[in-house]
């Protein structure tokens, strides 16, 4: 009694996520084939591996003896397919990626551009869009995001050290005004808002020794950009609320003032992320390997996602 590669990857994948559907859109295939595979291997085997409702799907005691026997399997078929594909000469194909904007922008230079320069065999396709989405559904290899909005149940690699948002205005638009001192202070000062994916107006975030804000900045300028903002903000537009990166040569330059320094510390960056399947393709080895050869402050984790920064990208 045999059972099929594909079959055990169904097994592995259903329990890592908890679920069919999650697993179905891991592996590219349709809930109901994933139920079958797994319906004719218990079949076979004589023994039920899933215990399962229309709300949950959790593994019987046998199914966890024998999940943890057949990862250890599976982890070494998967090192072994490693090691074959990386005797291949250069990688090729097409490589999609999904990245906010302003994540492009970051790592155009310092990171893509090397690899189209280096990989040439690799159409390198990047999307860029603000919304947070399925990128195993919708067919990407791999997304940028900041390390708090990477999705559940992916490997997260940290390809950017911190970064922060900081509050920033021309020295014309503050010329006469308060200098704000505290969050509250904001009310009194135009602001340039930020109108997110979802169509909701972001507040603006504060913390200092343990206190915690959230602004609904006042302003008549409504935007849906980082670099937008910060142009508007150049031109004595009002206060801004923008990604650190993008602003230090102008603060250095005088054309920008910072306030609220205080309020606004710094977060984990950039992380490159990815589905939590066994065999990497070379064209992202090859990225990720990259990454790691720039030294761009790497570490590698499952991660679970959480709340926090606008859009949960640098948008």
């Amino acid at each position: 009694m045999k059972a099929s590669l594909a079959e055990l990857e169904a097994v592995t994948t259903i329990a890592r996520h908890g679920g069919f559907r999650a697993a179905a859109r891991e592996l590219r295939v349709s809930s109901s084939a994933l139920s079958h595979a797994v319906n004719a291997l218990e079949g076979r085997l004589g023994v039920r591996l899933f215990n399962r409702t229309t709300r949950s799907v959790a593994l019987t005691a046998a199914g966890e003896a024998f999940v943890d026997e057949v990862a250890a399997a599976l982890a070494a078929i998967d090192s072994a397919m490693e090691r074959a594909q990386q005797s291949q000469a250069r990688p090729s194909g097409v490589l999609r990626l999904n990245i906010s904007l302003g994540a492009a922008r970051m790592l155009l230079e310092p990171l893509l551009l090397r690899y189209a320069d280096r990989y040439p065999e690799v159409t390198l396709d990047v999307v860029t869009e603000a919304a947070l989405v399925d990128i195993t559904g919708q067919g990407f290899d791999a997304g940028f995001r900041l390390a708090e909005a990477v999705p559940p149940d992916m490997i997260a690699i940290t390809v950017t050290g911190q970064t922060r948002m900081i509050v920033v205005g021309a020295p014309a638009y503050l010329a006469g005004r308060r200098m704000p001192g505290h969050p509250n202070d904001l009310k009194a000062h135009r602001c340039i808002r930020l109108r997110m994916a979802s169509g909701r107006i972001y507040h603006w975030e504060f913390v200092r020794r343990g206190e915690s804000l959230e602004i609904d900045v006042p302003g008549s300028l409504i935007l849906d950009e980082s670099g937008l903002i910060l142009e508007a903000a150049l031109h004595g537009a009002g206060l801004a609320y923008v990604p650190d990166f993008g602003t230090r040569e102008h603060l250095m330059a005088g054309r920008l003032v910072q306030v609220l320094d205080d309020w606004t510390p710094p977060f984990d960056g950039l992380c490159l992320y990815y589905p939590g399947r066994r065999h990497v393709p070379a064209k992202l080895r090859a990225l990720i390997d990259l990454a790691r050869e720039l030294n761009l402050g790497m570490s590698t984790s499952a991660t679970q996602a959480s709340a926090g920064v606008p859009g949960g990208d640098l948008d």
